[in-house]
């Protein structure tokens, strides 16, 4: 008999509670500040925006949060995600190291999003929203939140960055076919997309200018609410389901992870696969959490810590956080829902108190690793995913130098099956590593220097990377 690669759980394993770090940081992230007073924003600045469930889970303190029974029922058309040893991986490798990946892809979108997708389209619908407007890269969390607006019979407006809209045709055809309504970013049907391709009319857009658009559409519309895929923590809650399941998983397999690795944009998917372990690091586990990153796009690993608006447009309130500067351009890498130039508060906040690491690897080398995973264990993984299978490999191989034994397990958030543009690139040689722009960041980073300070700032890169 063949030895076991696939760990599941019951449906009645499906957590019934979201798990907020908030509860267990060593320091709390600091708050966001309104851009007009520099004072903490409160529930009023944030309603014209959010349903007030999410506002309420936004700054809550409470460790556990009840998902709604409509939530789970949803869920449930996909959830419990299955956890595999990548066995003929660690073959390849030659490495004494364990591999476990959690696999997000079986969701209706292809994608760890809508963990989060499908509780925000429920309190905005429990509100009265009829419409949610929002942004996307790559067009996972595009397809995530059409999916969950048509779950509840609400209207999806989704602003896709320019990019990636032309360089993933099918995700936006996915996203149609759930209803919502695609437009390429920057767009003329917002003033600040106008304003941006006046000064650029070839801007290949951003996720911060994609954020501006649907802002400015649900600050101007009674019936429309924003909603955002990563970055705010009642984003990350939702996705705390994806850590509480592998923890179970695990422990079927009777092992403990040593290190824990998840990709890392805004930091949703991050913080779906690591939260329940910081939680257990920070009551005293020995575990190593590490978020991985394009080295076009460093935030974590060459960003400072600061506060910043969350937007390129400036409409946002100011978060704390490790960023690049709101306008930076990020160059247009396949991995496009990495392309943010902040991440999320609570990430930056455990990154700067050294409770996680981070590192950075250029797109070739992550799609070498993903080439390999995928002729090992058989699935082709999203452009975003491959960053942790790099990690995780140099985590295997440096294993094997040093002979001992090492449990990884990595989150491997989405299928790219929707990106052979991507891997057709790849195989052609026409794939190229785009150099961090520093004269860029350095423009970005000036831009921000006269906002407020938060508590830890230095003005330089936080050294808690791999």
């Amino acid at each position: 008999m063949s030895e076991k690669t696939c760990y599941t759980l019951d449906h009645s394993e499906l957590p019934k509670q979201w798990y907020n770090v908030a509860a267990d940081m060593p320091r709390p992230a600091q708050p966001p500040l309104h851009p007009g007073t520099g004072q903490p924003v409160g529930p009023a600045d944030l309603a014209p925006l959010f349903p007030m469930a999410l506002i309420e889970q936004e700054v809550s303190q409470e460790r556990w949060i009840d998902i709604p029974a409509e939530v789970l029922d949803i869920y449930s058309m996909w959830r419990p995600t299955p956890l595999y040893r990548a066995r003929r991986l660690e073959k390849a490798l030659g490495t004494p190291a364990k591999i476990y990946f959690k696999y997000e892809g079986g969701s209706p979108a292809g994608s760890h999003k809508p963990n989060t997708a499908v509780p925000q389209a429920y309190y905005n619908k429990k509100a009265g929203i009829k419409r949610i407007s929002t942004e996307t890269g790559a067009g996972q969390w595009g397809s995530a939140l059409s999916f969950a607006a048509k779950m509840f019979g609400l209207e999806a407006l989704i602003y896709m960055v320019k990019v990636s809209y032309h360089q993933k045709p099918y995700r936006r055809s996915m996203m149609q076919c759930w209803g919502g309504k695609v437009l390429a970013s920057p767009s003329d049907t917002t003033q600040i997309g106008k304003k941006i391709l006046s000064q650029d009319p070839d801007c290949p857009g951003s996720l911060g200018i994609a954020i501006s658009e649907a802002v400015e559409v649900a600050a101007s519309n009674a019936d429309t609410n924003y909603s955002l895929g990563s970055v705010l923590s009642h984003v990350l809650l939702h996705q705390s389901v994806i850590g509480l399941e592998a923890e179970k998983q695990m422990k079927q397999a009777g092992d403990y992870p040593d290190v824990v690795i998840g990709c890392c944009g805004g930091g949703s998917n991050f913080a779906g696969i690591s939260n329940a372990f910081v939680k257990n690091k920070i009551a005293g586990k020995d575990t190593r959490i590490v978020a991985v990153e394009p080295a076009s796009c460093p935030t974590l690993t060459k960003g400072i810590y600061a506060y910043d608006f969350g937007d390129t447009g400036q409409m946002t309130p100011l978060l704390a956080a490790h960023t690049l500067g709101h306008d930076f351009m990020p160059p247009s890498i396949h991995a496009g829902g990495l392309r943010y130039h902040a991440v999320a508060s609570q990430t930056s906040q455990l990154l700067l108190d050294g409770v996680i690491e981070a590192a950075a690897y250029p797109q070739v080398e992550c799609f070498e690793a993903a080439v390999l995973f995928c002729q090992s264990e058989g699935i082709i993984p999203a452009p975003e995913s491959s960053h942790a299978i790099r990690q995780a490999i140099v985590e295997a191989q440096r294993a094997k130098e040093e002979g001992k034994a090492k449990t990884i397990l990595f989150n491997l958030s989405g299928h790219g099956h929707f990106d052979m543009t991507a891997y057709d690139n790849y195989f052609a040689g026409n794939l190229v590593d785009d150099s961090m722009d520093e004269a860029g960041i350095e423009r970005a980073l000036k831009a921000i220097s006269q906002l407020p300070k938060p508590s830890g700032y230095t003005g330089k890169p936080t050294m808690a990377r791999v």
